[in-house]
């Protein structure tokens, strides 16, 4: 059953180093255009898909901040038309600082969203320069005052570490910058150098400067004892909130349950179907025209697939599986179907069997990619 609903929206106004997501320099793009195909899109899903049970709305990019009032509106009107935005706990949008202008806010406020996720990543005006953004400070500043004045009940900031030439200093620096302001949630990664960014091309020629791994465990470290002791509660591996207001749409991914992905270059999971569309806009938006979704991969989950991911999507969140639920879902004690892969984690103090769950340990987050391979079933 469908929980929850993702809308892409591929458009920048500037391009990121470490970006790797779907996305198109706005100038000449056909924006409107693809805000037409994507109220198509709306409207078959609509058609076809119980959506009784969605409860998050998320957009995301690419930057939705990217748009024009106007187009925010006409995006507003087909969500409206087309989704029950009225039995909606949750509606996130993603924000870029310097975009999100109090009139943007007071729309969208207006047209349901009760949730900003602002791309901070760091308050160094030379490292957000190396990260290719365009805002600053003073921009994050301003959007938290209009937050307040507008009454938003949450507001989410992503901020990133690991970055080229970042020192401790420099990252201690952006959680206290963070901590003080009147935000309930953080979101905080370590860099991933994906292929196709200009970060990876600067690498591959050498002219990237990492930080070592010991340092950037070591900033993880940080960040775990500085969140909590700034009054944020870590329910997932990069993830912390105030007062239980965890982000509601990215749980739905973690407990492997169901939702569309709209828009190009979206993915979804509906009726056991996870799917991609088309990332290109141009391909994208043909098969619209036909009245046809835009869909490039399908892949019918197995059973041994869907066991996989409920392990390693679960381990990420503090709570863990759950044995009951494993159970219910799939008929089989999970500390039985994983004994061996269980076995020498939780020896080495990574993992850690409660009553009722199986959950990574404090220590076991630090390396939790590694532990996560190992619940692939031969």
């Amino acid at each position: 059953m469908i929980q929850g609903i993702y809308i892409h929206i591929p458009f920048c106004h500037q391009i990121c180093s470490y970006c790797d997501f779907n996305k198109f320099y706005f100038h000449n793009q056909p924006v409107d255009e693809y805000l037409t195909r994507l109220d198509q899109e709306m409207e078959l899903w609509a058609r076809k898909t119980d959506l009784s049970e969605v409860h998050t709305i998320f957009l995301g990019g690419g930057t939705p901040t990217s748009l024009s009032l106007r187009q925010l509106s006409r995006l507003f009107d087909s969500i409206s038309k087309h989704f029950p935005v009225d039995q909606v706990s949750e509606f996130t949008s993603e924000a870029n600082p310097d975009e999100l202008t109090y009139d943007k806010m007071e729309l969208m406020a207006a047209r349901g969203v009760n949730r900003f996720s602002i791309g901070v990543q760091t308050f160094d005006q030379q490292l957000l320069k190396v990260l290719g953004r365009t805002h600053s400070t003073e921009h994050v500043e301003r959007v938290i005052t209009h937050a307040e004045q507008l009454n938003f009940p949450s507001i989410s900031m992503d901020l990133m570490y690991g970055l080229p030439n970042q020192t401790m200093e420099q990252w201690e620096e952006a959680l206290t910058k963070a901590f003080s302001m009147p935000i309930t949630h953080i979101s905080a990664y370590s860099l991933l150098v994906e292929p196709k960014t200009i970060f990876y091309n600067l690498l591959a020629k050498g002219k990237l400067k990492l930080p070592t791994q010991e340092l950037e465990a070591d900033m993880y470290d940080v960040l775990l004892k500085q969140t909590e002791k700034a009054g944020f509660e870590q329910y997932e591996i990069s993830n912390f909130a105030k007062n239980k207001l965890y982000s509601e749409h990215n749980s739905i991914y973690w407990r492997n349950e169901e939702y569309l992905g709209l828009g190009a270059g979206a993915h979804g999971y509906a009726d056991g179907v996870r799917y991609s569309n088309h990332g290109p806009l141009k391909k994208y938006m043909t098969p619209l025209e036909l009245n046809e979704l835009p869909v490039l991969h399908q892949n019918l989950v197995t059973v041994k697939e869907s066991m996989e991911e409920q392990m390693f999507l679960g381990l990420r969140m503090n709570q863990g599986v759950q044995y009951t639920k494993f159970e219910e879902k799939y008929g089989k004690d999970l500390r039985t179907v994983y004994a061996e892969k269980i076995r020498p984690h939780a020896a080495n103090g990574f993992l850690e069997l409660t009553d009722e769950t199986l959950r990574l340990t404090r220590k076991g987050r630090f390396i939790g990619n590694e532990i996560f391979q190992d619940f692939l079933l031969d």
